[in-house]
C-alpha cells in the first residue's frame, strides 16, 4: 500500500512544503511542491539575515502547508509520516521547522523523521529521473555548500570526499555581483549577463588545482578577489568595466573547477553516475560543460530542473520516502535541530 510523505523545509530563506507518494515499488512520486521565499527582504542586506529568515518561516508556515495539500488534492488525514530538516542550516530558521514538523506529527499520530538538508538535494533527483544508480557521486552547490559526495545509499550511507575550504560556489557568485553592481543573489544576473560575455576575455584563476592541492577540495575566495582586484584596476585606469565579459570569465572558472573536479572524482572511485543539485545546478554553463565531461568520460549526468534544485520540501519529502523505504527508525520525539549537521548523518 502506497504512503503519503510530508516534507518540510526551513534550513534557510525558503520555507517549503512538499508532498511525495512512496509507491510499494520503492519509487517516489511527486504530488506538490510549495515553497515561499523571503529572499526579496534580505536582498537590500546583500545575504541572509538570520532573525528576518526565521521570522519569514514562522508566517508562511502553516499557509505553504494549506497550498500544498491542496495543490495535491489531499487532507492532512492522509499523511503517513512527515520528514523535516534537521540540518544543516541557520539555527532560528531549523528550530521553526521542526517545532511545525513536531507539531503536525503529534496531531497527527505518524512518525517523524529528522533528515539531512544536503542528502535531501541528492534525493530530489529521484523525483526528476527515477532511483538514483548506487553508488554514484554527488556534486551539490549552493549558496552555502559546495560538496563532492559519494552516494552509496542515499537513505543511509553518503561519504564526503572534497569540500570547499572557504567559500562556496555560490557565495562566491552573491559577492562578486556585488563588486560589479548587479542585484543579490548573484547567480541569475551573473548567468544572464554571461550569456553575452566572452569566457576567454579575463584569465581569471582556478582555485586548488594546484599539483599539491587536495584534489577534490574547493576554493572560490581568491577567484572572488582576483575579480574584485580586476574590476578595481580597470576602474583606477578609468576604464568602462566590461561586466559581461567579467560574468562570463567568473563564471567559467567556477564552471570549470567544479566540473573538472567531479569527473576527476567520479572517474577515480568508478562512480557511473553523476548527480549535480543545489542552486547553482540551475546554472547554464555548468550544467553545458558537465554535460559535455560526462559525455566524453562515459558518466551519466543527471541534473534535476531548475525549480527542484533551490531549497524546497519536496526534497525532504523525497528523503524522507526514501528513509521510510529502508526500514529506518523514526527520529526519537526529543531531536532538536544540528545547524552543523554532516552530511554522513543522515537521519538524526
Amino acid at each position: 500500500m502506497s504512503k503519503i510523505i510530508m516534507g518540510i523545509e526551513s534550513s534557510c530563506d525558503e520555507t517549503g512544503v512538499g508532498l511525495v507518494r512512496l509507491h510499494d515499488d520503492g519509487t517516489v512520486e511527486l504530488l506538490a511542491d510549495e515553497v515561499a521565499s523571503s529572499v526579496e527582504e534580505h536582498a537590500r542586506f546583500g545575504g541572509v539575515v538570520p532573525e528576518v529568515a526565521s521570522r519569514a518561516h514562522l508566517a508562511a508556515m502553516a499557509p505553504t502547508a494549506r497550498r500544498a495539500f491542496a495543490t495535491a488534492g489531499l487532507e492532512l488525514r492522509d499523511v503517513d509520516a512527515i520528514a523535516v530538516t534537521a540540518g544543516p542550516g541557520l539555527a532560528g530558521a531549523l528550530l521553526v521547522g521542526v517545532a511545525a514538523a513536531k507539531a503536525y506529527a503529534a496531531a497527527l499520530d505518524v512518525p517523524l523523521y529528522g533528515v539531512n538538508h544536503l542528502a535531501g538535494h541528492v534525493a530530489v533527483d529521484t523525483l526528476e529521473h527515477g532511483p538514483l544508480p548506487e553508488p554514484c557521486l554527488a556534486l551539490l552547490v549552493s549558496g552555502g555548500h559546495t560538496q563532492l559526495l559519494r552516494v552509496d545509499t542515499v537513505a543511509s550511507k553518503i561519504t564526503e570526499l572534497g569540500s570547499t575550504v572557504d567559500d562556496a560556489a555560490g557565495e562566491a557568485y552573491d559577492k562578486v555581483a556585488r563588486v560589479i553592481g548587479l542585484p543579490y543573489p548573484g547567480g541569475p544576473p551573473i548567468d544572464k549577463a554571461a550569456q553575452q560575455g566572452d569566457p576567454a576575455a579575463i584569465a581569471f584563476p582556478r582555485g586548488m588545482t594546484g599539483p599539491r592541492d587536495a584534489k577534490f577540495d574547493f576554493s572560490f575566495s581568491g577567484l572572488k578577489t582576483a575579480v574584485a582586484r580586476w574590476v578595481e584596476a580597470a576602474e583606477r585606469r578609468g576604464d568602462a568595466v566590461p561586466v559581461d565579459d567579467v560574468c562570463a570569465s567568473f563564471q567559467e572558472s567556477v564552471a570549470d573547477v567544479l566540473t573538472a573536479k567531479a569527473v576527476a572524482a567520479a572517474t577515480e572511485f568508478g562512480l557511473p553516475a553523476m548527480v549535480i543539485s543545489g542552486g547553482v545546478a540551475a546554472n547554464s554553463r555548468l550544467s553545458a560543460l558537465a554535460a559535455e565531461r560526462c559525455a566524453a568520460a562515459g558518466i551519466e549526468l543527471r541534473v534535476p530542473r531548475p525549480r527542484l534544485c533551490t531549497d524546497n520540501g519536496a526534497m525532504i519529502a523525497a528523503l524522507g520516502a526514501h528513509v521510510v523505504a529502508a526500514g529506518i527508525s523514526p527520529s526519537r520525539p526529543d531531536f532538536s535541530a544540528v545547524p552543523g549537521l554532516p552530511v554522513s548523518t543522515v537521519t538524526v
